[in-house]
């Protein structure tokens, strides 16, 4: 995607923090002629190998799955919070815009069954359940029953080739005119405009060489 240089975050353990707390994305992969997307929770995971990867499981009843051979190439989208800045909020003549986190990955995707498959579904189970007064665990599943859903998901890990990160935080205005959309934002109290005031103050940097 494209990212001006001034919204690139290049910290990339912070960005994977992002994919981690914004686990529900978007999986896009090129089915014959037709380009497809499955909205689904992933999890981002360290392989044997060290290298990052993405696990995650759809339904054998979205055709997605049958395309999915070895290595071949996907495309995952992760957003973020987003939120509209009025250029009422500039001391100057403007124009409206957006601001946003998203983060884009890249990689080969493969099928994994067995073991591998076990533990990717007790990893998400587990990372979503922890906060639940009786978290439930895959190992607290009969067998029998366990295996009966198992035919019907395909199970998947993507090995991560490349990640862009768009933080578009008004990080190329003056001090005056970012503190003040922070202060705008802060007064309509929705989620997204406060986590992105939040945001534009965590990063908060000079002005991109002219």
């Amino acid at each position: 995607m494209f990212v001006p240089k001034y919204y690139r975050n290049d910290n990339i353990e912070e960005v994977k923090e992002f994919i981690s707390e914004n686990g529900f994305g978007i999986l896009i992969t090129q089915n014959d002629s037709k380009l497809w997307g499955t909205h689904i929770p992933l999890v981002l995971e360290k392989a044997e190998n060290g290298k990052d990867v993405l696990m995650g499981h759809i339904s054998k009843g979205n055709p997605q799955w049958k395309y999915f051979k070895d290595n071949t190439k996907v495309l995952v989208i992760f957003p973020g919070p987003h939120t509209y800045i009025s250029s009422s909020w500039y001391d100057h003549i403007n124009v409206p815009t957006w601001n946003y986190i998203a983060v884009q990955v890249y990689g080969a995707i493969r099928i994994i069954e067995g073991e591998k498959l076990i533990n990717s579904l007790k990893n998400l189970m587990d990372k979503y359940e922890k906060n639940s007064v009786n978290p439930v665990k895959i190992e607290d599943m009969p067998e029998e029953f366990l295996q009966d859903h198992i035919k019907g998901i395909a199970a998947f890990e993507v090995e991560i080739e490349e990640i862009q990160s768009a933080y578009k935080l008004s990080q190329n205005r003056d001090d005056f005119n970012h503190s003040n959309i922070i202060n705008e934002l802060r007064k309509r109290d929705d989620y997204d405009s406060l986590k992105i005031a939040d945001e534009m103050e965590k990063h908060r940097n000079k002005l991109p060489d002219k």
